[in-house]
């Protein structure tokens, strides 16, 4: 497609909506140009809608946004549309996706109205932060899952775990998730609103060798079993592992903005260049440190303890919980720290029950994603969907659950069904797992032909039934393509995802 082509269709859509002086920002997602206006009612809807390269035009009262419904070509759209405006016209991509999970009400009228929208409003802002960085974690997650396959002794094993060229492919793979605290605390600082560089480097700070070295120490003290494996200023405190989180750097972001604000008005000009992220960083790094720290080890540890209980009383019960709900712990991050259950059940068992029930939570959120890229209509969002599920089913579900599943709430819930229905069959038929791996790539580590010759055959049986119950409950229950605000009736007899302009003859 020429590029000059979209330069006529990007000045159209300009002079539909009622020319540059009635454009206040615009901003675009993964399919739609959305306008923020003075007046929506000079926007010629029907003219919009009738232009050859545009599936659909609608104003969104809750999100105050004008939406123009391009396709894949979107991003190009866009680009013309801000050469013809000016850069003042670009909005903040990063707030689209907090906006579009999270739409705006008149305000809570009772306390559970306040709950809900607090808890919208949280999970926007994980999204939020967390969906422009999915492609980066669907790229790794589809990485390792072939480095996996590549270097299993079972399957290909055509490179050694122990050399340089898997460690430097497996580096590629999870660095995106390893310096998550980086790419979200820049993400998250853009939507909202304070210095992204400043948080990036909170981020940084947060997962620098030596901070990480301190889980290791052996020597601590413990309050109310929590280890204090620091000293801070005279502060014993507790560093937990902040690799592969999210939640502490968006509490930074978040925590950022005021401080930042307050020293920008207090400061000297001449000065505050340096000495506001000076403060800044030392003050929110040294808070997420003293509140972020002994939360999530409290919370770590009494979600160990109650998942050791759980699975101790019944194996069934455990998998149709652990099942349903673990991948919720995921959203906050949390899911690292039932690493090491999983460690000291292999090492001491030679076995993970946990883990086997884990694997299970995977498989259902790839499941209910692939259910999503075969049902929508909408291209980028089915190869966004398509890739999410490859990568859950390598064992990364991140992308599927913050880039597809959560971000349409039921999608997520309704694949959780499927995990809980996994992990039944697990527990009942008393399923092992002998290593770490897990979703479908993971078979191998639940094969045995000492201990149980048919723990791989309960295997398959459960992870079929996962996909089914999982892909069955998203496909009729968990998704609708108006779920992703697009248009319509009328607009959706077109071609959503024709090209944005023909090809001149």
């Amino acid at each position: 497609m020429a590029k000059q082509n979209y330069d006529a269709l990007a000045s159209k859509i300009i002079e539909l909506v009622g020319g540059p002086e009635n454009i206040e920002k615009v901003i675009h997602c993964i399919t739609r140009l959305r306008f923020y206006l003075h007046d929506e009612k000079k926007a010629n809807t029907e003219a919009i809608q009738a232009l050859d390269g545009v599936a659909g035009a609608v104003y969104n009262s809750g999100l105050g946004q004008y939406q123009v419904v391009i396709g894949p070509a979107v991003a190009d759209v866009y680009d013309c549309v801000i050469k013809q405006l000016g850069t003042d016209a670009a909005g903040d991509d990063a707030q689209e996706a907090a906006t579009s999970a999270a739409p705006k009400s008149e305000g809570p009228t009772s306390f559970l109205d306040l709950i809900k929208k607090g808890f919208q409003t949280l999970i926007g802002t994980i999204t939020g932060s967390m969906i422009p960085v999915i492609g980066l974690l669907a790229a790794g997650g589809m990485l390792n899952g072939f480095l996996a396959i590549l270097s299993e002794p079972s399957l290909l094993g055509w490179i050694s775990a122990k050399s340089d060229t898997y460690v430097i492919i497996q580096s590629m793979a999870m660095a995106p998730f390893y310096f998550l605290p980086i790419l979200v605390g820049f993400t998250a600082a853009k939507q909202l609103r304070s210095d992204p560089l400043v948080v990036a480097a909170i981020g940084a700070f947060l997962v620098k060798p030596e901070m990480a070295a301190f889980v290791n120490v052996k020597h601590v003290e413990h309050f109310m079993g929590i280890s204090l494996n620091a000293n801070f200023f005279g502060l014993p405190i507790s560093i937990p592992s902040y690799a592969y989180s999210i939640f502490p750097v968006i509490f930074a972001a978040w925590l950022a903005r005021p401080v930042g604000n307050w020293l920008k008005d207090h400061l000297p000009a001449s000065i505050r260049s340096i000495f506001q992220p000076l403060f800044t960083i030392f003050i929110v790094g040294s808070v997420v440190l003293v509140v972020m720290g002994p939360a999530i080890i409290a919370i770590s540890a009494a979600i160990s303890f109650l998942i050791n209980q759980l699975l101790q009383f019944n194996y069934a019960i455990s998998g149709l919980l652990i099942g349903g709900l673990y991948q919720v712990l995921v959203i906050f991050g949390l899911h690292w720290m039932v690493v090491p259950l999983v460690a000291q059940e292999i090492a001491q068992h030679g076995q993970s029950n946990l883990n086997a029930l884990i694997n299970f939570t995977m498989i259902a959120q790839g499941a209910g994603a692939l259910a999503v890229a075969f049902k929508t209509k909408v291209a980028s969002l089915k190869g966004l969907a398509g890739s999410s599920a490859l990568s859950a089913f390598a064992g990364i579900t991140e992308p599927a659950v913050y880039g597809i599943n959560l971000k349409y709430g039921r999608v997520f819930w309704m694949s959780n069904v499927g995990g809980a229905v996994g992990g039944l069959i697990a527990g009942m038929l008393n399923l092992h797992m002998y290593g770490f791996t897990g979703s479908l790539i993971g078979f191998p580590s639940f094969a045995s032909a000492k201990d149980n010759p048919n723990n791989l055959w309960i295997f398959c049986l459960a992870a079929v039934a996962t996909i089914i119950v999982s892909f069955a409950m998203v496909y009729f229950f968990g998704f609708k393509d108006s779920d992703t605000q697009s248009v319509k009736a009328p607009v959706a007899k077109k071609n959503v995802f024709k090209e944005a302009v023909a090809e001149e003859k």
